[in-house]
């Protein structure tokens, strides 16, 4: 079954060209030698993006692949000015990156509700006669052309936003984990890679409060070089405020598998290594408190550690107290702050993307010089830096 989370999408952009001005002459009964009374044309429609929180995929881009805006109107007689082209508006979600397809160059970041950035930019409309007459030439018979549309492929990433985004290898409890603490209903089975796509859920706390969780697919070693479900899903915890590490309590070696995970964050982005952490055991109705005990000596001494068991609802309050206690700590909404203005997103290289997507399942014809609407030809062309 086809998932409706869509996290990559290809698109075709396309803005519309600028309507030609018009060359008329006036003619009337009484007004012999009118002359030149031609319009400006009409400016090509932009393209925009806009972020709307009411989505949290791209799947309703899916299904609407070329997006293209109106082009500008002919002037007219009368100093008539042609009809702007109209305006097209791409609503995606925030936490949206655009990207170039054909370069890998990165465009731009959709993050908030409301934000509105433009894509591509329609052509200016073409002047009217009436701007050339001199008392030289007071009878030009020529007007200038539209300047020509703007067309992009791009491809647009999801980066969930989170306050919390949960990070273990596959069958960690992450997952039953998220169904404990909020409504969301993710899958949950006894073998690994049961989550193929991210989950978002709603956590309560005290005093009608709450923060958002986000589960993704689990990783395994070397995923930050493509393993496993790879590079897919990592860049999903770049926004989140804070790093929850889950770790089974029968692991052989607590302490290995989390720095195993932490250097697989640190890998696929450096910047990551400085969000706050907290480390769940999970599984923990497993253990005994004796074992507890002995199993505390070996765990890492630089970040909260908390002993969990979602189906024996074991720890989940103190959980709870220790991960809002974390996001509302000064030193938190410091870090949220600075990474808001440094975040920095680098282009995609272009031996990697190809791969990337065709692991997408991406496989969009561009669009064909027949199925491109050709300028019309005009007499004289103006030089619009002049």
């Amino acid at each position: 079954m086809e998932s409706n989370f869509v996290d990559y999408v290809k698109i075709v952009c396309r803005s519309g060209k600028g309507g030609r001005g018009s060359a008329h002459m006036h003619r009337a009964k009484y007004a012999p030698n009118g002359g030149p009374d031609g319009g400006d044309g009409g400016r090509g429609g932009h393209v925009y993006l806009r972020g709307n929180r009411n989505y949290w995929t791209l799947l309703h881009l899916r299904y609407d692949r070329h997006i293209f805006a109106g082009h500008g109107g002919n002037g007219g007689k009368s100093g008539s000015t042609g009809a702007k082209g109209e305006d097209k508006y791409i609503d995606v979600p925030c936490g949206t990156v655009v990207y170039n397809a054909d370069t890998g160059e990165y465009i731009c970041d959709v993050k908030h509700d409301g934000e509105v950035v433009m894509l591509l930019k329609g052509g200016r409309g073409g002047l009217g006669n009436q701007h050339f007459a001199t008392a030289t030439n007071q009878a030009p018979r020529y007007a200038q052309p539209g300047e020509p549309m703007l067309e992009m492929t791009v491809i647009m990433e999801l980066k969930l936003l989170a306050d919390v985004g949960l990070v273990g290898f596959p069958n960690a409890g992450k997952s039953t984990l998220l169904s404990s603490l909020s409504s969301a209903k993710p899958k949950i089975a006894n073998y690994p890679f049961t989550t193929m796509e991210p989950s978002l859920g709603i956590v309560s706390y005290r005093d009608n409060q709450s923060f958002v969780m986000a589960d993704i697919p689990g990783i395994i070693e070397g995923a930050s070089e493509g393993r496993g479900l790879g590079l897919r899903f990592l860049r999903h915890i770049e926004r989140n405020s804070l790093l929850l590490f889950m770790v089974p309590g029968d692991t052989d070696d607590i302490k290995k598998e989390y720095e195993i995970l932490l250097n697989e964050v640190g890998s696929f982005n450096p910047e990551l290594m400085d969000k706050q952490r907290v480390l769940a055991i999970t599984k923990s109705d497993l253990l005994d408190d004796e074992l507890v005990e002995m199993l505390s000596a070996d765990l890492p001494d630089d970040l909260p550690v908390v002993f969990i068991s979602a189906v024996a609802n074991k720890g989940l309050a103190e959980l709870k107290d220790i991960l809002w206690a974390a996001l509302n700590s000064e030193s938190n909404k410091l870090q949220t702050i600075l990474d808001d203005e440094r975040i920095v997103h680098k282009n995609k290289d272009l031996s990697y993307l190809h791969n990337e997507m065709q692991d997408e399942g991406e496989d969009i014809e561009i669009l064909d010089e027949d199925d491109i609407e050709e300028l019309d030809d005009y007499e004289i062309e103006e030089d619009w830096d002049e």
